[in-house]
């Protein structure tokens, strides 16, 4: 009976801990679109998971493990954020008859502001670096190259 109690008071506190952390979701816009999803951990570190199409002729879904660098206070409401960590992707790459599967390596860094109402804004660089592997062999898969575009991100924040 005791490690029952434990069990769900354990299962009951990781929940709350869980729900306690603040998320994002939203999209970004790039060579592409993406869904993205933040959540953050251990503070003012995050995590952010995003799904869709890259350069319009690959799916990928990318995990990134951000850390806050810098909360300047360059304004009176609203807060501003430096981040940069590292990261992986995979993905499927259409392009023309070559057929591939993408893993890759991510670097990611950016600037993002949240407003005093539930809206965030962010702007990054999120280059990759990988093997790109099909139909036509393997190859270094360049581009990844492209993430050096800016991308802007709009997210609302719960």
């Amino acid at each position: 009976m005791k490690k029952i109690i434990l069990i769900a008071a354990l299962v009951f506190g990781v929940a709350f801990a869980a729900s306690a952390q603040p998320r994002a979701v939203g999209g970004r816009l790039m060579y592409g679109i993406e869904a993205s999803y933040q959540h953050y951990v251990g503070g003012e570190n995050f995590v952010e998971a995003d799904l869709g199409l890259f350069t319009l002729n690959a799916l990928q879904a990318t995990a990134t493990y951000n850390f806050m660098l810098a909360q300047p206070a360059w304004t009176a409401r609203g807060e501003w954020g430096v981040y940069a960590g590292p990261g992986a992707t995979l993905g499927l790459n259409y392009a023309g008859r070559r057929n591939e599967f993408v893993f890759a390596a991510v670097g990611q860094v950016g600037l993002e502001y949240t407003f005093w109402f539930p809206l965030q804004l962010s702007v990054d660089l999120r280059p990759q670096i990988g093997i790109a592997a099909g139909n036509g062999g393997v190859r270094f898969y360049n581009d990844g190259m492209l993430g050096f575009v800016p991308t802007i991100g709009v997210r609302y924040r719960f």
